[in-house]
C-alpha cells in the first residue's frame, strides 16, 4: 500500500470454526494488499479487531457467545482470506487479549 492512512473496514461476513482441539480458524473475504505482521486484538466481548498491516483493520463485530472462551483462551488463530470459493492466502496470527479495543495500530503494545 502507497498511503499511510489507515483503513478500517467491517467485515460483514465471516466464520468461525473450532476443530476438536479448539483450535480457531477465522474465514473472510480478501483483501488484496499484502499482510504484514498480522495481529488480532480481542477484549472478551463481542467485538475484536484483526490487523493485517499497519494500514489495513477488519473489525469482526458481534462474535459468537459460544467461542468467545476460545478467543479469550487462543494464543493463535488460523485466518484463512476467499473470494468465491477459492482461498487467495491464509495465515497464522496471534491473538492480543486488552481491557478495550483500540482501534489504531500504535495504540496496540506489540
Amino acid at each position: 500500500m502507497t498511503d499511510n492512512k489507515q483503513r478500517i473496514e467491517q467485515e460483514k461476513r465471516y466464520d468461525i470454526f473450532k476443530n476438536i482441539h479448539g483450535d480457531l480458524m477465522i474465514k473472510i473475504r480478501a483483501r488484496m494488499d499484502d499482510i504484514t505482521k498480522p495481529s488480532l486484538v480481542y477484549d472478551g466481548s463481542e467485538h475484536a479487531v484483526l490487523y493485517r498491516n499497519g494500514a489495513n483493520a477488519v473489525i469482526l463485530d458481534y462474535i459468537h457467545y459460544g467461542v468467545r472462551q476460545d478467543f479469550l483462551k487462543a494464543r493463535q488463530i488460523l485466518v484463512v482470506e476467499m473470494t468465491d470459493q477459492s482461498i487467495v492466502r491464509e495465515y497464522v496470527l496471534p491473538v492480543q487479549q486488552v481491557k478495550k479495543l483500540p482501534l489504531a495500530l500504535e495504540d496496540v503494545n506489540a
